[in-house]
């Protein structure tokens, strides 16, 4: 499973700690940014997957490395790569880039994101639907 899928962010002063520097957490709210998006790519939103069809995507484990600062103004970019697509589970590599102005690219934190399809009702693991599990498929199939 190979697809990319990237997500453009803007670092506003509210993302930023006293220094000017991305708070750590904020991180995390990019990817699940970048996931959100990764998903209405395909044509589904969250709103519709939890009225229509009662499941939800929830965060079973991450981790992250930082490895740059990002800072005020900052022009990122947000990315995923799918690694595992199980029957009720999804695993992703996921990072965020700076992109410079010279068009260079600094990356500022990686990580590793597991995320278990839910029922809305009981919280507990269900088996992602037939015709999503077959749309994931085929778009890493590419």
């Amino acid at each position: 499973m190979s697809t990319e899928f990237r997500y453009p962010i803007r670092i506003y002063y509210e993302d930023t700690d006293a220094g000017g520097v991305v708070y750590y957490a904020n991180y995390l709210k990019f990817f699940e940014r970048c996931r959100t998006e990764w998903l209405r790519s395909f044509g589904h939103h969250q709103t519709d997957l939890l009225t229509q069809h009662d499941i939800a995507f929830v965060v079973k484990s991450v981790s992250a490395d930082y490895k740059r600062p990002g800072r005020l103004d900052d022009a990122l970019e947000a990315g995923l790569r799918l690694q595992h697509l199980g029957r009720a589970q999804l695993q992703f590599e996921q990072w965020v880039e700076r992109i410079n102005p010279d068009g260079t690219r600094d990356t500022l934190v990686t990580g590793h994101v597991k995320i278990a399809c839910v029922n809305l009702k009981t919280l507990r693991p269900v088996s992602l639907p037939d015709w999503l599990q077959s749309q994931l498929q085929l778009s890493d199939a590419s």
